[in-house]
Order: C-alpha cells, then sequence, then structure tokens
C-alpha cells in the first residue's frame, strides 16, 4: 500500500518565491561564485573523458587529498585506503551511515533542531530518534550537557553531532565538545558528525573535529563535503573519514545506494582541496559581510537576530512583528512573501520535539549576492512600515 507524503515546507515555500515574486532567503542554495580554477578543472575533465564509473569507495586522488585536508587542518591521520570513503553528498552519507550503523530497536540521538535527513534517516534504519534540545543562552544557541546525558538509555547506539550547526548557526564551544567527548567514552557511543560548514566558520571562531578529542577517533564517523566550502551544492560530492572498521561498514551500503557518482568532479574537488584555505578565508568574508548586513535589516525591521556562528543562516525572533502562539513561525513565514516580498523557513520545520519550545523563531539566509540581500533588507523595512514590497522581475 502507497503512503502519501506530505508536501514540504521547503517546498511550499519556494512555491510561493515563484509565485509572488518574492527573495528566497530559505533555502541554504548560494547564488556566489565558486573558484575559477575548479570550474576550470572539471570541464577539462570531462572533455578528458574522465566521464565513467570511478571506484565505489572514490576517486584516489580526492581520497588522498580528503586525508591530507584532515591532517594538515586538524593533525587527524586517515589512510586514504580503508579510512576514507567518497559519497554522493553529505546527505548520503548520513543516510549510509545511520543504516549501517543503527537498526530497529537502536535509539539514535541528535541536537534539537535539526536538518531534517537526521529523523528521515533514522526512520529508514527502524532506530528511534531522540533528541536533546539547543537552549536560547543570550544572542546563541547552547548545549546542556546535562541534558544529553539524561537523554542516553541502554538503547542508545550513535550520536549524531552537528557542528557547526544548521538550522542555529552555533558552533559548539570547546567545553561543550569536550563534554559530549567525555559521554561518548562513558557510554561506548559511536559517534557521526555532520561538519559541512567546517570551513564557514565566523568571528574568530575555530571548527574542532569532535574526532580530535582523546579517545574520540576511534569511535567517530567524520562527514563533510564540497557544497558549501565551494559554492557547488548541486555537485554533491561528499566524504567520510574515519577507522577503518566504521568505513568499511558505512561503504557496506553506500554501495548499494548510488554506487558511485560525479568521476569528474571528484578529480577537480581533489586538486581544489589541496588548496582550500585561500578560497575559504574570502568566502567568509562574502559570507560575514552577508550575515551582518542581514542582520543589521533584521533588527531595522523590528525584528530580533541571534548570533550565526557559521554557516548559511541567521535565526530571527518574529514575535515583535505580533506572531506568536504555537505556529508562529509558520504564519509568519506563509504571510511574509505577500507581505514582506521575501521568504524564510520557520524552525519549527526542524524541530522534533513537541510542543516546539520556541515556535516564533524563522530561519533566514544570508548566502546570496550583497544587491540580493539589500533589496530583502529594502523589502522588510517597508513591510515592518506597513508598507507594500515591490516584486522581483
Amino acid at each position: 500500500m502507497s503512503r502519501a507524503i506530505e508536501t514540504s515546507i521547503f517546498t511550499e515555500m519556494t512555491e510561493l518565491a515563484r509565485r509572488t515574486g518574492a527573495i528566497n532567503l530559505g533555502q541554504g542554495v548560494p547564488d556566489l561564485p565558486s573558484p575559477p580554477a575548479l570550474l576550470k578543472d572539471v570541464s577539462e575533465a570531462v572533455l578528458a573523458g574522465e566521464n565513467q564509473y570511478p571506484p565505489a569507495v572514490g576517486a584516489p586522488a580526492l581520497r588522498t587529498a580528503v586525508a591530507a585536508h584532515q591532517l594538515r587542518r586538524y593533525g587527524l591521520t586517515y589512510d586514504p585506503d580503508g579510512e576514507v570513503l567518497v559519497t554522493t553528498g553529505a546527505t548520503e552519507a548520513l543516510a549510509s551511515a545511520l543504516l549501517a550503523l543503527a537498526g530497529p530497536g537502536d535509539d539514535v540521538l541528535t541536537l534539537d533542531p535539526c536538518y531534517d535527513a537526521y529523523p528521515a534517516g533514522a526512520r529508514l534504519a527502524g532506530a528511534r530518534l531522540v533528541t536533546v534540545p539547543l537552549t536560547l543562552d543570550g544572542d546563541r544557541f547552547a548545549l546542556d550537557p546535562d541534558a544529553l546525558c539524561a537523554a542516553v538509555t541502554p538503547r542508545t547506539r550513535l550520536l549524531v553531532l552537528n557542528t557547526p550547526h544548521n538550522p542555529t548557526g552555533t558552533v559548539l564551544s570547546p567545553a561543550e565538545l569536550g563534554a559530549v567527548a567525555e559521554l561518548a567514552c562513558e557510554r561506548d557511543l559511536t559517534v557521526v558528525t555532520d561538519e559541512v560548514y567546517e570551513h564557514l566558520t565566523y568571528d574568530g571562531l575555530p571548527h574542532v573535529p569532535v574526532a580530535s578529542l582523546p579517545g574520540m577517533r576511534e569511535r567517530t564517523v567524520t562527514i563533510s563535503s564540497a557544497g558549501k566550502t565551494f559554492s557547488v551544492t548541486g555537485w554533491k560530492v561528499g566524504w567520510v573519514t574515519g577507522p577503518a572498521r566504521l568505513v568499511a561498514t558505512v561503504a557496506s551500503v553506500k554501495q548499494f545506494l548510488t554506487y558511485a557518482s560525479g568521476t569528474p568532479y571528484q578529480a577537480a574537488i581533489a586538486r581544489a582541496l589541496d588548496a582550500v584555505e585561500p578560497w575559504a578565508a574570502a568566502l567568509r568574508e562574502t559570507l560575514l559581510a552577508g550575515r551582518d548586513l542581514l542582520g543589521e535589516g533584521l533588527t531595522a525591521a523590528g525584528l530580533r537576530p541571534y548570533r550565526a556562528e557559521a554557516g548559511y543562516f541567521v535565526q530571527a525572533d518574529v514575535r515583535p512583528w505580533g506572531y506568536d502562539g504555537d505556529d508562529a513561525g509558520y504564519r509568519f513565514c506563509r504571510e511574509l512573501p505577500e507581505r514582506g516580498g521575501v521568504v524564510a523557513i520557520p524552525t519549527s520545520a526542524f524541530r522534533q520535539a513537541t510542543p516546539d519550545p520556541a515556535p516564533w523563531l524563522v530561519r533566514f539566509s544570508f548566502c546570496r549576492r550583497a544587491d540580493s540581500l539589500r533589496e530583502a533588507v529594502a523589502r522588510l523595512a517597508t513591510a515592518s512600515e506597513g508598507g507594500a514590497p515591490a516584486r522581483e522581475a
């Protein structure tokens, strides 16, 4: 018997943007440029005939580049032959890890709110997703180590950790990461980490992989990808690093999902990853300017933004515009395209907890060109004053 699947809020908001001409600040799809050398390299790879299946575990050059990246940035040593696996984006890596490492009767622990692939992957594995809410702490979101510890049960098998975090934009502090590592070691948990925003942290905050903490390398599967780092989200090239026994288990599932993909992209990304630092530094500056522009605009429009320490997104409290109650974020986002000519996503769409402790939070993206962000800010200002926004052509 087939089951209907509800239209997601992301699809709904994208259609609203199309229909109303609103500026879409809902999804994390950058319209920023990619490295010219990377685009040249992938074109040359296609024309050179690198268009057939790569090895199921990934092109050797990319696996070597990933291992070198982990050593260079974090001091983590991985063998490209056995401890690195290339995947069709980070989402496939997450799905493969959840299917491989959890099953019926297991609990999978993660933070709330969370990327929607986490609950979906847990359901596919037949496991139960257990969430621990990030709490508002001043102008950022914080982990409560006691709540995390209390959520562990005898059935807990996996801890899925996302830092830098989507959708809140928080970067877990050294103390928070230390608490995670201590808990994982004490309770013998396997940790799967989603680190796709590893290069996009702001205000001098470093990204520290939990695998680099004492006792964690041998129990951690680390996931990242090229999409966010190089503004090529459509290429879908990700990777897994970890101890050989865990990577082999993940690979045993991955081979039956896509087997392999993206041969010319893998070849080009291998070269780009070796020279990622100057590119990433420039991209951070661009995104930081966009973050500040949007945050100042939200404040000027009467909304309250929270600090985005990393990634593409800023959270905002919409209660100052009169939206309150359990459906505040959804009502705001469904009315904003007409009222303000801008599209956002309710943070409740990422929540697993019921009831939502902060239904008035809304996520705006700032991975857009400066002119688009300035226009969005102008529209929000007009809407806050009761005027009618302009529409995109």
